[in-house]
């Protein structure tokens, strides 16, 4: 097996010490799960566990206003939280055994969202998107809190939105990876209508896999709905993971 190394410091105390950390010469894919608005890390870690035995290596994390972290909730922006998961996504490419061209953002509704955002920004091979909330652009550095639901909620139902009006639209319609599209049956949150606007944007896609979890809601409150999730995302990253080994190997 092949070798690589790179030179780095040591903190000793007030000061450091040269050293040189050497490792097999193979990069992996690296995996960012991002949860929910109100959610947590939590519920992606199992998950997380799962994908990592399949041999990449998965960040979790919890935005600002979330789990110990609730003190900001009432002022966090749009922009708040892009910067948080800009921030994950280097410190995970930043990983001496990632890939940085093998990259999966997985996200659920608010946290599905900013990932497509993201994926105009960062290199991102792969996204999985469950329930993929859509936001107004105007609003994007109002308190998240503080938008107003109803707007919110009618904005969600309207059939048609072209994607240069909408930044998580724009993004989509510039992604050139694969793509995973997760509606659940019968989500009051994300109606059907934002599904298809964000289908309709994936224009330029490798591939795009649109799967629906039956009678399911939209927080997924019942342990067939999750498992069913579960059983969904594993398996297409499975299948992504397959199909770019096979092709890295000619």
């Amino acid at each position: 097996m092949t070798t690589r190394h790179r030179a780095i410091r040591i903190p000793v105390g007030d000061r450091s010490i040269a050293g040189t950390l050497v490792a097999p010469d193979v990069l992996v894919p690296g995996v960012m799960l991002v949860h929910g608005w109100d959610g947590s890390q939590q519920q992606y870690i199992q998950r997380a566990h799962q994908i990592a035995a399949m041999g990449c290596i998965c960040l979790t994390f919890d935005l600002r206003g979330h789990a110990n972290d609730r003190a900001e909730r009432e002022t966090v922006t749009r922009e708040d939280s892009l910067n948080d998961m800009l921030a994950a996504y280097d410190l995970l490419v930043g990983h001496p055994a990632v890939d940085p061209a093998s990259v999966l953002v997985v996200g659920t509704s608010y946290g599905a969202y900013l990932a497509a955002v993201l994926s105009a920004l960062r290199p991102v091979r792969w996204m999985a998107l469950r329930a993929p909330a859509l936001y107004k652009d105007e609003d994007w550095m109002v308190s998240k809190i503080k938008l107003n639901r109803q707007e919110v909620a009618a904005y969600r139902k309207s059939s048609s939105i072209e994607p240069q009006s909408n930044r998580a639209l724009a993004a989509s319609a510039q992604f050139e990876g694969d793509v995973l599209l997760v509606e659940s049956e019968h989500d009051d949150v994300v109606p059907r209508p934002v599904l298809e606007n964000y289908r309709a944007a994936f224009l330029h896609t490798q591939s795009m896999t649109y799967r629906v979890i039956s009678d399911a809601d939209h927080a997924l409150t019942r342990a067939e709905w999750r498992d069913a999730y579960t059983s969904i995302l594993v398996n297409w990253v499975q299948e992504m993971l397959n199909g770019a080994r096979k092709k890295a190997r000619g």
